[in-house]
């Protein structure tokens, strides 16, 4: 099978990045500046198909396209970051991860913080990565979550580094791995004090 041909990019006009900004707003929820890249990446496909229009010109579209839709409340930065930290701290990413995650789609960090102290709010339990860790050490059958409890200490060094590259801090990996059960780790998740 012969492999598909790229789509030829479409000439570049300011109704054009509208559109396309809405289309991609339908399908993702995205901050400004994620929207910006997204929009910047059109236009340099057109300028290099098309030649036109200048680089100058369609960032002030792109500005302007921008500018309307955080003014009709379709795009807004704080909104995206709650959203974004409930959905990403229910799947277990650790606070600092959540952090990275958000400020790699161009969030600003007053809108970071904000999105993070709402969730401690809402929250009914003290928020901390402790939570997000166990279930993670649950679904990867780490410490004390291991079939064979004979493993633990010979796959402790592994343990360790799973749970530091999915992005918890040693502490809370220790505590993890040093509890001397899953009844004693449900316990710790119950008082983490």
């Amino acid at each position: 099978m012969p492999p598909t041909a790229r789509k030829k990019p479409k000439k570049i006009s300011p109704g054009y990045l509208e559109r396309a900004a809405l289309f991609y707003l339908e399908r993702y929820s995205s901050s400004a500046e994620n929207l910006r890249r997204v929009l910047d990446r059109k236009v340099r496909r057109s300028i290099q198909e098309h030649g036109e229009p200048e680089a100058t010109k369609a960032a002030e579209w792109i500005g302007e396209v921008l500018a309307k839709l955080q003014r009709n409340g379709l795009l807004n930065d704080r909104v995206f970051a709650e959203s974004r930290v409930r959905s990403l701290y229910a799947a277990g990413k650790p606070l600092a991860r959540i952090r990275q995650t958000l400020a790699v789609k161009g969030v600003s960090k007053p809108d970071i913080e904000a999105a993070l102290e709402r969730l401690r709010d809402e929250a009914e339990t003290p928020i901390s990565d402790l939570p997000a860790a166990v279930a993670f050490a649950r679904r990867r059958k780490l410490g004390p979550y291991r079939a064979d409890p004979t493993q633990r200490r010979e796959m402790r060094q592994k343990d360790l580094g799973a749970l530091a590259r999915r992005g918890f801090s040693q502490t809370v990996a220790t505590k993890i791995l040093n509890a001397e059960s899953v009844a004693a780790l449900e316990e710790i998740l119950n008082d983490p004090d």
